[in-house]
């Protein structure tokens, strides 16, 4: 292929190079629109939290603090500074960054908001949270690190918007009390669940005006009766994952007063239902009737699944709620859904909403693979929070160019002919991440700089040595 024909490819695939050429300056464009919120009141130290972006999309591996000062000609102190200890407010950023992704157009309609999890191996129990405790990628219980994170999708853009690191219920006990003002947990934080944090950041993105259809969860929040009820007190459609033995009735449960021993009437209510079954055994109950539902387009073809539903009641205390069972089959791969949809909601619309929770678990997979957040390494509680504000700006800098260039440069359609398909594939967060690396390369060290990286590193272990010997020391008597 001559230089003409692969050129005039780029543009059939919507990639100008001269568009591609000016990466480095979109992002430091993009940057410049947040820097206010990452400008500590005391020093400007903000081109480091540039620094620090453009090491996430640029580098490929070992994307640790030290790792990116290197390779962006920053003093370590200083980068180990901006990251773990400057007071600049992770929070306030990434206030910022959900202002400028409500106000795009991709978000106007059709947005969903989507809760999970995600884990992190840790070597030790040193780092803000860690400690034994289930690991869902590992499928066990490991020494880990949890963040409960939120993510905003659409069909064409999805990307992080917020987190809260979890802290297990033995980090408040007395016994890690040094551990927590080592690492600097606020002393405002108290022990929260899992689904708490949720409900806790589904709260800022309505304060903060955050426009979504519904909310979407997998089965660790699903299945928690509180979470429900209070997104259904605040007027927010969800879509929770169930676990397939979750006890419900199609008929109300009766809230009855039994006699106490002394033959008077109860004050305490109970709840009585005629029958009671697991959700998996209404999988073939006459109430269900199936229908085959495309639910989007991907780059294996159309999504399709079969979905059914039903109105079912649950009872959390002496709470009686009715809501929608909902159950999607996909090959052998069963999912029980609750939703309070209302009763006039299309099956077609409820499914569509409950598709969405794959984009979730493809955020936190492009946050590890592609920008590092796995490899980050950092004992302290502020570290952990500036970490989540960077990826999530890193993530909308990528989610953003992406939908800039396909709104003003359309693909040719003659590509779906050329090569007999009805969807060509969206740019990857990789593909873009290339682009970047062409566009904006990363810097080769001169001799003397290497020199110099090695000095430094050399002094850095002997003054710790030196203050390792110097606590050693038993003091004379």
């Amino acid at each position: 292929m001559d230089r003409d024909e692969a050129i005039t490819e780029h543009v059939q695939w919507g990639l100008p190079l001269d568009e591609v050429n000016r990466l480095g300056q979109r992002l430091r464009h993009f940057y410049d629109r947040f820097r206010s919120d990452i400008r500590p009141k005391t020093q400007d130290s903000s081109e480091y939290g540039l620094c620090y972006v453009s090491g996430l999309l640029r580098m490929e591996a070992k994307r640790t603090m030290a790792n990116i000062s290197r390779k962006t000609n920053v003093s370590i102190q200083n980068m180990h500074h901006f990251m773990s200890n400057s007071p600049w407010s992770g929070r306030a950023l990434i206030g910022a960054v959900q202002d400028d992704i409500k106000t795009h157009s991709e978000f106007q309609s059709r947005a969903m908001l989507i809760l999970d999890e995600s884990a992190d191996e840790k070597a030790g129990d040193h780092s803000a949270g860690a400690g034994r405790q289930h690991n869902g990628r590992l499928g066990k219980v490991e020494m880990s690190q949890v963040g409960v994170f939120l993510s905003l999708a659409t069909p064409r853009a999805h990307t992080w918007i917020d987190g809260e690191l979890y802290l297990p219920d033995r980090w408040f006990g007395d016994a890690y009390a040094e551990r927590r003002n080592k690492v600097g947990i606020p002393e405002t934080r108290t022990f929260q669940t899992k689904p708490e944090l949720g409900w806790q950041m589904i709260q800022r993105a309505q304060v903060n005006q955050i426009p979504f259809e519904a909310v979407v969860m997998d089965d660790l929040y699903g299945r928690n009766e509180l979470l429900r009820q209070r997104l259904d007190q605040a007027g927010i459609e969800y879509y929770g994952d169930i676990p397939a033995n979750t006890l419900v009735s199609l008929d109300k449960p009766q809230v009855t007063y039994p006699k106490t021993k002394r033959g008077k009437r109860s004050k305490r209510p109970k709840i009585v239902a005629k029958r009671r079954y697991e959700a998996r055994q209404l999988l073939h109950h006459p109430a269900l009737e199936w229908f085959t539902i495309t639910l989007r387009p991907n780059e294996r073809g159309m999504l399709t699944a079969q979905f059914a539903r039903c109105r079912v009641w649950t009872v959390h205390g002496t709470q009686r709620r009715q809501e929608w069972l909902l159950v999607r089959r996909a090959g052998q791969h069963i999912t029980y859904v609750l939703s309070n949809a209302s009763v006039d909601t299309p099956l077609e619309t409820m499914a569509w909403r409950k598709s969405h929770r794959y984009f979730i678990e493809r955020d936190n997979q492009d946050s590890k693979s592609e920008l590092g957040w796995d490899e980050f390494q950092a004992t302290k509680y502020l570290a952990w929070e500036h970490q989540l504000a960077l990826t999530i700006l890193a993530s909308w800098f990528i989610a953003d160019t992406r939908l800039d260039w396909m709104v003003r440069y359309e693909r040719d359609p003659a590509l779906l002919q050329q090569y007999q398909v009805d969807v060509l594939p969206s740019l990857s967060v990789g593909n873009v991440r290339e682009l970047l690396r062409a566009a904006m390369p990363l810097p080769q060290l001169s001799t003397q700089q290497a020199a110099s990286l090695v000095v430094e590193h050399l002094v850095n272990r002997t003054r710790s040595r030196k203050s390792r010997l110097r606590h050693q020391r038993v003091p004379e008597t």
